[in-house]
């Protein structure tokens, strides 16, 4: 199954950090491939936690799919968890985590597991996503210069 791990150091808070990721609504305006992005609902778990199921269109070329995902915002942990319900995947899971490093620094963590249903589409899909992935972390570095400042 492919898989893409990093970790970014970044001149912005963990907490400005994590609450940019969660922000999934503003992710067609920088997030490689994301055509589109639509919360379907919204739920408090409590203690500062959050449940949403969000679907999301990627787009490249002639390619465009859409999936939806359960999203668990968990800012005591600085970490959100995304797990996979339904789509074009047999299998996908990601985690973000956030670790302060000192003032306005922190390492942001991202990982993704996944495995399309068709081979043919993870064979033509494959190299693309992996190329995304790679861009993310400067993807949402930028945005958190344009949105909180260099």
């Amino acid at each position: 199954m492919p898989s893409f791990t990093s970790t970014h150091k970044v001149r912005h808070s963990a907490s400005d950090m994590f609450n940019l990721v969660a922000d999934v609504e503003q992710y067609p305006q920088f997030v490689p491939l994301c055509q589109a992005l639509h919360v379907r609902g919204r739920k408090d778990l409590g203690a500062g936690r959050e449940l949403l199921i969000a679907d999301m269109t990627v787009a490249y070329k002639v390619f465009k799919e859409t999936f939806t995902s359960r999203v668990e915002l968990r800012p005591e942990e600085m970490a959100i968890l995304v797990e996979y319900l339904d789509g074009p995947f047999r299998h996908m899971e990601n985690k973000w985590t956030f670790t302060e490093r000192g003032a306005a620094v922190c390492d942001v963590g991202f990982f993704i597991a996944y495995e399309f249903k068709s081979r043919t589409l993870g064979s033509l899909m494959g190299t693309m996503f992996d190329r995304a992935f790679r861009k993310f972390s400067s993807a949402f570095e930028a945005r958190a210069d344009q949105v909180y400042g260099t």
